[in-house]
C-alpha cells in the first residue's frame, strides 16, 4: 500500500523558514524519485522540487536558491527546507511519487506566509 504523509506546514512571517517532511512507505521510497508540488488557491498545482533516488535535484525557478529538497533513505523520508519565504509561497504543499503510469499524493500540508 502506498502511503505518503506530510508534516511541518504552518504560519510563518515573510523571510522565515519552514521544513516540510514526507514519510513514505518503504516499498515506494527506495529507488524512486520523490517530488514536492504546491497548489495555491485558484491556481494549478505546480512542481516545486524533485530529487532522484541518487540525490540529483531540480527546482522551480521561483524557489531556486531558497528551497532545498533532500531525502533520508534510511528513514524513507523526503524533506523540503524552505528559507526566505515569501507571501507568494502560500499554498498547500503535496508530496508525490510516480510509479509507472500512476501518481500518488499525500494529504497535503498548508503553508501560509504572512507579509
Amino acid at each position: 500500500q502506498v502511503q505518503l504523509v506530510e508534516s511541518g506546514g504552518g504560519l510563518v512571517q515573510a523571510g522565515g523558514s519552514l521544513r516540510l517532511s514526507c514519510a513514505a512507505s518503504g516499498s515506494i521510497f527506495s529507488g524512486n524519485a520523490m517530488n514536492w508540488y504546491r497548489q495555491a488557491p485558484g491556481k494549478q498545482r505546480e512542481l516545486v522540487a524533485a530529487i532522484t533516488s541518487g540525490g540529483s535535484t531540480n527546482y522551480a525557478y521561483s524557489v531556486k536558491g531558497r528551497f532545498t529538497i533532500s531525502r533520508d533513505n534510511v528513514k524513507n523520508t523526503v524533506y523540503l527546507q524552505m528559507n526566505s519565504l515569501k507571501p507568494e509561497d502560500t499554498a498547500v504543499y503535496y508530496c508525490n511519487v510516480r510509479l509507472g503510469p500512476y501518481n500518488y499524493w499525500g494529504q497535503g500540508t498548508q503553508v501560509t506566509v504572512s507579509s
